[in-house]
């Protein structure tokens, strides 16, 4: 591993390998944008996953409020990335996140993106408060970095 993918591997405490698949590729030969948004996806489940928030037992869950993406270098196949997830914000009802993706064949972040998690009731759907179970969880997940 280059000091670069340390480092990268440094700054976000969950981070996941994924190979790109020849068929997340378009037309232009490189990984089509949707594909990136399912990248942010499986390292915010696995970082929610180190949490009790998708399990459900306070009565609350997590609700995707708003991402985005920003694309930095186009990713080809093929290439291993490296897939990195922080949270950047607490708030009273959720809380953001930050990802990064960061290709081994390039040695380079190549995309950044962000979310904003909103905490929901289960049984009503309204929007409720993030648990202090929870943001101690957080807090204990980032202190790895």
């Amino acid at each position: 591993m280059t000091d670069t993918a340390a480092q990268f591997r440094s700054n976000y405490p969950v981070v996941t390998d994924l190979v790109v698949q020849w068929g997340e590729m378009d037309a232009l030969q490189h990984v089509n944008n949707v594909n990136y948004f399912r990248y942010f996806e499986t390292v915010r489940i696995q970082y929610m996953m180190q949490t009790s928030l998708l399990q459900g037992k306070q009565g609350v869950g997590p609700v995707l409020a708003e991402t985005e993406c920003r694309y930095k270098r186009p990713v080809t196949f093929p290439d291993t990335l490296t897939l990195g997830c922080r949270v950047s914000a607490v708030q009273a009802h959720g809380f953001v996140q930050e990802y990064a993706i960061f290709s081994q064949a390039q040695q380079a972040i190549t995309t950044l993106g962000s979310a904003r998690i909103v905490v929901v009731d289960l049984s009503t759907g309204a929007k409720a408060a993030l648990p202090d179970s929870v943001v101690a969880q957080i807090e204990a997940i980032e202190a790895r970095r």
